[in-house]
């Protein structure tokens, strides 16, 4: 059975909904949707899915372990200390584990923007299909400073197969505790080293890319006057009847990256605060509630604006006492 992946809990609970509508709207209400839980926090989504009948959350605790025991080998500084325990992005590899044969994992901050027929059909042929330029980034991966990188993987490796774990197709069964435990054994040996900082996105390459899997990147492949880009980070993308297109092609997802989930709450509560291609996500978000879509009273401000240094603060607060 083919099916979508994502990762959430209630503080994404905006970008999930946007995404499981856009999923509605372009695949269809029929496609089995799991969500893998990046923590307990899941009162939000668990009300929300209660009527979309072909979502479900993950709830293999075994599987949930397995793969928080293994972070911490790949990634010991993606601990949260504060709370001691295991940043939960890494859970989305429990889609290896989880109910479909075949799978696409999006980002929660992401809409579907078309058919994923094509890379469901990549799968008959690789074991890992991706659309997207993070190859052009690698020091973003790996520590390109390490002198252990490249006698662990090709320079042309490197520049080919990195790809972004914020969208990728790929099969159950392709990581049983076998093959983890390579893993852990080449990590231990000093291979964690040349993982770049924290995270799922450095870990997920490694995992593939240690263990031979060809990786097959749309953008690799198709003529470049078909390529399209995925981020909101890319600002000449075209709406059509609430579609973005790239030069006239129709992009495949689009990936707000960038846009932390609080900016999303924000603008949810009617705070008019201006992100690339808001209103197409305000569209998703409220697809079957379009009576509740915010309104806006006051003037747009951006959502990366920056933050006051300490005397602007000082400032502030001197105004306030003066009025008080």
């Amino acid at each position: 059975m083919d099916g979508i992946c994502t990762l959430g809990n209630d503080y994404v609970y905006d970008q999930l909904v946007a995404l499981l509508n856009s999923i509605d709207a372009i695949l269809g209400k029929d496609i089995p949707v799991c969500i893998y839980p990046f923590d307990e926090k899941l009162d939000l989504i668990r009300a929300e899915i209660a009527n979309r009948p072909n979502v479900q959350i993950f709830d293999d605790q075994a599987s949930i372990q397995r793969w928080d025991e293994f972070m911490v080998e790949a990634s010991p500084a993606s601990l949260n200390r504060e709370k001691y325990r295991i940043y939960g992005g890494h859970r989305r590899f429990c889609a290896f584990d989880g109910p479909f044969d075949r799978f696409i994992y999006l980002d929660a901050d992401t809409l579907v923007m078309n058919s994923l027929a094509d890379v469901f059909a990549k799968l008959d042929e690789y074991d890992c299909v991706v659309y997207d330029f993070q190859h052009l980034y690698p020091d973003k991966v790996y520590n390109v400073n390490s002198e252990k990188l490249f006698s662990v993987f090709p320079s042309e490796l490197i520049s080919k197969q990195i790809f972004c774990s914020g969208f990728y197709a790929s099969k159950k069964g392709l990581f049983p505790p076998e093959k983890i435990q390579e893993l852990v054994s080449y990590l231990r040996a000093g291979e964690r080293e040349i993982l770049y900082s924290t995270g799922d996105q450095p870990v997920v390459n490694y995992m593939f890319m240690r263990l031979g899997t060809e990786i097959y990147n749309f953008a690799h492949h198709l003529p470049e006057n078909m390529r399209t880009g995925c981020s909101v980070t890319s600002k000449h993308f075209v709406e059509r009847d609430n579609i973005l297109f790239d030069k006239g092609n129709r992009l495949t997802y689009l990936h707000y990256i960038g846009v932390p989930p609080n900016i999303n709450q924000a603008v949810c509560r009617g705070e008019n605060i201006e992100f690339p291609y808001r209103d197409l996500f305000l569209h998703y978000r409220y697809l079957h509630e379009p009576e509740k879509r915010p309104v806006f009273t006051t003037p747009p401000k951006p959502y990366d604006a920056p933050l006051p240094n300490r005397w602007q603060r000082a400032m502030q607060k001197i105004k306030v006492l003066m009025k008080g």
